[in-house]
């Protein structure tokens, strides 16, 4: 147990028995007790000073007197001492601008953090201590620009922290909107982001956070961005966000502040440690900065970064230098050494390349960076990611990805199938405006293409894919046993997508089910729901194209049949609905009234959820609305949308457009992030602000972040 929390629990362990003492003592009208925590507010500004402060330090004021919390208030550096910091439960730095603590104080204050301590940042909070890197890991993302004062909305993410539970899905409110050197998404817990299309001046894209929060060694760490003007402290709402946030740091309030799953890209200069080395202005560089000055036998440490898992190492480097290598290590400038990757030299600091290696070791202690090569300047260090395996946690047999084993090659299938569609020729070719990080791959590839896909989606979460079926004796039929084969090895189960092939009734569909059943059934990796009695599961596209589906009562004893609407007059016979559309889910219409009416009846609800929806060289010409992926915020969107229960009506499953319908442009899988040239084909560069390779699996590991969501949110509810 470390000095500075025993201190805290000494303190209040005193003050509980002074008052277990004194209270048959002291009438109940005259009773005084301790405040349950105390807060130092610290707002101190060596650059900008915002008028602000006054207003910010009263409301904190007062929100202590009606919580039952004492706020300390300073701008005396002086205040960041062992002994002094230990006092409080967390520490508020209230539109703190500029170097406002020295070398001790700073050491001071990341002990006391790092050993349980809390953290509150308010708006210029994030324009403070550049040069101490450590603080920028805990602020989450430095200050880098802001428009001026407008009004904008923002959109709350996470309805579940005591900082925004009191939200609406967004909010409307005039403030100073700060854009950040980095998106710090990967490494943070989101509550709020900016809608950019509202306001003015806005650099950050679609993914624009504004308020976050995240675990910071055994301590914790609230930011929001708000709190500019006075005003603003007079505000009920930003009032409770305030609350929330500190009661948070303080250790009162549980909520989790986990980062997305998956694998986050890392600023190189956000070290919690080093030696020798020290960040870099280059105006080209992610943030505007990279981790330079970079010597023979220096060294970075990154507390923040656990090398738990990991099996690949990707960084943006540059070198005007001498190149050299990398060495990844757990634990210690000198720990176990998981791998290495050697950096050419670029012909300029400014002049990015990405390297790559796969790590041979493994450990479960924080990364290390060792660097080594000539004498003289090294390379620079921009941005890396760890990637992980496929997820090893329990994957979600409530999420359901749209599958398509409909492409073929010639070293397969003897022909290209499916990907020379609008009239494209393959393999740089295809008909589709992203291009596959596989290239235009088979099918019928159990062992290359198809088991590299079942990983990816074990990485994603979802634990059923929907495998588009054309009928039987069909090409997507005859690859079905090779497809379960695959997917039982990670785990994943096979439900089925009835396509309209020709001539389709209702009793040529209810056959169709009980041939799969017959067929298919005995394979371990045939879905059977168990929440719904360990029955198959069949969605029925374009189910409203027939309006006789009584032969479905032959077969719905025994499987989960959904018919494609939210038209609730529509869907007799079938146990519930479905929406596949990839362009609705942004704005979900009828999907309340569906899923009251399914959860009323019985029934299940399964609305569908996309990245985007972009088919232009697919179909040219074609005359459909276009859904732009924005960077991730259209799929964050139609999720946010699903599982909001006033918008979504509580999902049974959340169905996913698509795995790989790439003529749809609603893939997540992995899109190549360099693609053949000549062809216009766009990448998934900017997701969730990753580049480059690094961007390739942001859709996957989005969707690893919305699972979690989902199963928190349907947790202890019957599906």
């Amino acid at each position: 147990m470390t000095m500075t929390i025993l201190m805290r629990r000494l303190r209040h362990a005193t003050a509980a028995l002074a008052l277990g003492l004194l209270g048959a003592l002291i009438s109940p009208a005259g009773a005084a007790h301790a405040a349950s925590f105390e807060v130092l507010v610290f707002s101190k500004t060596a650059g900008f000073r915002h008028d602000a402060i006054p207003a910010g330090i009263d409301a904190l004021r007062a929100l202590g007197g009606q919580h039952d919390f004492t706020v300390t208030a300073t701008e005396d550096a002086g205040a960041f001492t062992p002994s002094n910091l230990a006092t409080y439960e967390a520490v508020v730095f209230l539109n703190t601008t500029g170097d406002v603590l020295d070398s001790t104080q700073q050491s001071a204050f990341q002990s006391y953090v790092d050993s349980g301590g809390g953290y509150v940042g308010v708006h210029a909070a994030a324009d403070t201590e550049y040069d101490w890197p450590y603080y920028g890991q805990l602020v989450g993302a430095w200050f880098q620009s802001h428009p001026a004062i407008q009004q904008a909305t923002l959109r709350t993410e996470d309805r579940t922290h005591p900082a925004t539970a009191h939200l609406g899905a967004t909010w409307t409110r005039t403030d100073e909107w700060y854009n950040y050197r980095a998106n710090p998404r990967p490494r943070v817990r989101v509550l709020q982001t900016l809608d950019e299309t509202t306001y003015s001046g806005g650099s950050m894209g679609a993914d624009h956070p504004i308020t976050w929060c995240h675990a910071q060694g055994s301590g914790r760490s609230f930011y929001t961005g708000l709190g500019h003007t006075a005003a603003s402290y007079a505000d009920p709402a930003f009032r409770s966000l305030l609350l929330g946030g500190v009661r948070y740091a303080a250790g009162q309030a549980a909520a989790d502040c986990s980062a997305p799953a998956g694998d986050g890209q890392v600023e190189a200069e956000s070290y919690s440690s080093g030696s020798g080395v020290q960040a870099a202005e280059h105006g080209p560089a992610s943030g505007g900065r990279t981790l330079g000055y970079i010597d023979h036998g220096d060294w970075a440490g990154y507390s923040h970064v656990t090398t738990a898992g990991a099996r690949t190492f990707t960084a943006k480097v540059s070198s005007a230098g001498a190149g050299g290598t990398i060495e990844i290590r757990s634990g210690s400038a000198g720990g176990t050494l998981l791998g290495t990757v050697t950096v050419p030299v670029t012909g300029g600091w400014e002049t990015f390349t990405t390297v790559t290696t796969t790590l041979t070791a493994s450990a479960s202690g924080p990364l290390y960076l060792r660097f080594t090569g000539a004498a003289g300047a090294l390379f620079d260090v921009d941005t890396f990611t760890l990637g992980t395996r496929p997820t090893a946690g329990p994957l979600s047999d409530g999420v359901h990805l749209f599958y398509y084993p409909w492409y073929g090659s010639p070293a397969v299938n003897g022909s290209w199938r499916h990907w020379q569609q609008g009239g494209h020729t393959p393999p740089d070719g295809v008909g589709a405006d992203f291009y596959p990080a596989l290239g235009p791959y088979d099918s019928g590839d159990f062992d290359g293409a198809v088991a590299q896909h079942m990983e990816w989606v074990a990485r994603s979460g979802a634990g059923v894919i929907v495998y588009s079926w054309w009928g039987r004796g069909s090409y997507e039929d005859r690859l079905a046993r090779g497809v379960l084969d695959a997917a039982r090895k990670q785990g994943i189960e096979v439900a089925w997508h009835l396509e309209p092939y020709a001539g389709r009734t209702g009793a040529s569909t209810a056959a169709d089910i009980a041939y799969l059943t017959s067929t298919y059934g005995s394979h371990p990796a045939f879905h059977r729901a168990a929440d719904r009695g360990g029955k198959g599961v069949f969605y029925v596209f374009q189910s409203l194209d027939i309006a006789d589906w009584t032969a479905l009562d032959q077969v719905t004893g025994t499987s989960i049949v959904l018919a494609q609407t939210t038209d609730t007059t529509r869907i007799a016979h079938f146990s519930g609905m479905y929406t596949y559309d990839g362009i609705a889910g942004a704005t979900a219409p009828g999907w309340k009234q569906a899923g009251d009416h399914a959860r009323a009846h019985g029934l299940v609800w399964a609305p569908s959820v996309a990245p985007g929806y972009v088919d232009d060289r697919a179909v040219p010409g074609n005359s459909t609305p276009t859904v732009e992926r924005a960077d991730g915020a259209a799929y964050d969107r139609q999720w946010s949308n699903a599982l909001d229960p006033a918008v979504g009506g509580s999902p049974t499953w959340v169905s996913v457009t698509s795995f790989n319908e790439w003529h749809e442009g609603s893939s997540i899988e992995p899109a190549d992030s360099t693609p053949p040239a000549g062809h216009g084909y766009r990448t998934y560069d900017g997701a969730y602000g990753r580049t480059g390779e690094a961007a390739q699996t942001a859709y996957l590991d989005r969707t690893a972040y919305w699972v979690g969501r989902f199963e928190e949110l349907t947790a202890g509810r019957s599906r």
